[in-house]
């Protein structure tokens, strides 16, 4: 994590930044506006070559100086003189002009104006700077800005506060909803660790649509299988192992699981973009996720795969997190559609703007390909999913297939408000059998379930009830029955409270 954590801040540096063709003028100066001190601060990349040098230069800084009792030498020291990962530069040349890069540095613009250069949200000027620095000798912050072209980037501060402020917002209705009605009761018995009563194993799928086969993570039940399947599929940059808490789960219940790597889109795929060995996933992967699943149906119901099992395709579950339940809504029946991210995309000012938005606007150019329902699917479990600008709201409670959407209270990245409540409450989803359920102060990865992790999967006992009830599998645990809550009362069904 801490080497993810060094390539997401040097990248962020560069998406800070949007810049344009050939440029003018190496910048000349960093200004921080911070209008709650009523100041702000500049620094003028020509009155020094170290960040000693800068503060010496800089009254402004000198202040800052000497408030701060002599921290900020060792800050600025630290910012500016951070050398930048060897990939960072590849990983900006193989993104350029990728959907994802450009959405990206397009919310930047929020926060940060570069003056006296043109807007692009390419990256190939940040790519070309790094090129600059480097030739300097100078491969760190300091020496990357020193090579932006233009006059003089600002840093508005309180832009920063307004956009946390409209996460805030985003995120109120939810924790109202979840407070004012009761918490889903509680069974003993779901909270015994379980067993481990199914076999495991990792096997590689052939697929069509695909070069390479698909690496599923399997886990079948040992004895009183009820030759019922689940697909789940992961979000992005993640993997089936994350998850494996919600298919052990539904393997000690009688479950045979199915747990895809989508390769355009998994764990390896992130490690090899910020090595600079492949660009950020493209629009194309909205469409070859749920082709995945559909491909590992065929393969069981044709015996390719799993054939001594005896598993019913006719009528199969889907579970997914994140991307992984944006792929979930298509594979049940739910048809991107181009108007609304269109019309959405480039308003950076929206109210409901989230930071789900940057993953669904790069969707745009593979929308009108991405319709690929599956009539297997009967049952869906969609964990917060990117939703609100994918899917017409309106027609989201048409879909063929029964859902049950899931989302965390504090979910910063995909916030309840407006990729939840707003739609079902505008597709009327809960009249026609689709539920809400909303879990007390889970944030957007808290309610996976790792591989390793002690402790039972938070929602693995209402995605159990779901399904159960959803493909009329005769069992104790029911969603109706309401016994799926967890000991912390943090479940809580809202449907017929919005």
């Amino acid at each position: 994590m801490a080497r993810l954590r060094t390539h997401l801040a040097a990248l962020g540096v560069g998406m800070a930044v949007v810049l344009s063709g050939v440029p003018a003028s190496a910048l000349e100066r960093l200004v921080l506006r911070l209008p709650f001190l009523e100041t702000e601060v500049t620094i003028n990349f020509a009155d020094g070559q170290s960040a000693e040098q800068l503060i010496q230069a800089s009254p402004d800084l000198q202040d800052l100086e000497l408030a701060s009792g002599g921290e900020l030498l060792p800050l600025l020291r630290q910012v500016f003189l951070t050398a930048l990962p060897l990939e960072t530069k590849a990983l900006l040349a193989r993104s350029t002009g990728q959907p994802l890069l450009e959405q990206a540095l397009n919310a930047a613009t929020q926060v940060v104006d570069l003056e006296g250069v043109q807007a692009d949200v390419s990256g190939r000027m940040l790519t070309e700077a790094l090129i600059r620095a480097e030739r300097r000798e100078q491969p760190n912050i300091l020496g990357f800005l020193r090579e932006l072209p233009g006059e003089q980037a600002s840093i508005d501060i309180s832009r920063l506060a307004e956009v946390a402020n409209r996460l805030k917002n985003n995120l109120e209705e939810g924790f109202a909803l979840a407070r004012s009605v009761e918490a889903a009761s509680v069974t003993a018995a779901l909270w015994v660790p379980v067993g481990s009563s199914w076999s495991r194993e990792v096997v590689q799928v052939p697929v069509p649509h695909r070069p390479q086969p698909l690496r599923v993570l399997t886990l079948q039940p040992a004895e009183s299988a009820n030759g019922r399947l689940v697909v789940i599929s992961h979000g992005l940059w993640d993997d089936p192992e994350s998850f494996e808490g919600w298919g052990e789960v539904l393997a000690a219940h009688g479950y045979t699981v199915l747990m895809p790597d989508h390769p355009g889109s998994d764990l390896n795929q992130q490690k090899a973009m910020l090595a600079g060995d492949a660009p950020p996933p493209g629009p194309e992967e909205l469409r070859l996720r749920p082709l995945d699943v559909s491909a590992l149906l065929d393969a069981v119901s044709g015996g390719r795969f799993m054939a001594s099992a005896n598993l019913n395709t006719d009528a199969v579950a889907v579970v997914g997190h994140s991307w992984g339940g944006t792929t979930t809504l298509q594979l049940a029946g739910g048809v991107p559609k181009e108007q609304i991210l269109k019309s959405h995309c480039n308003d950076l000012e929206h109210s409901e703007r989230n930071i789900s938005w940057v993953l669904q606007c790069s969707w745009l150019s593979g929308v009108n390909q991405a319709a690929v329902a599956d009539s297997r699917v009967k049952a869906v479990v969609a964990v917060s999913p990117p939703l609100r600008l994918l899917f017409d709201g309106s027609h989201l409670g048409s879909l063929p297939a029964k859902l049950l959407l899931i989302s965390g209270t504090r979910d910063w990245v995909v916030p309840s408000g407006p990729e939840a409540i707003i739609p079902m409450r505008e597709s009327k989803a809960v009249r026609l059998g689709h539920r809400l359920v909303l879990v007390r102060g889970a944030d957007h990865f808290s309610l996976r379930s790792i591989r390793g992790e002690p402790g039972l999967s938070r929602v693995g006992p209402v995605i159990l009830g779901w399904i159960n009830e959803q493909l009329d599998v005769d069992a104790a645990v029911t969603f109706s029955a309401g016994d799926w809550g967890d000991e912390q009362g943090s479940l809580v069904d809202v449907s017929d409270h919005l």
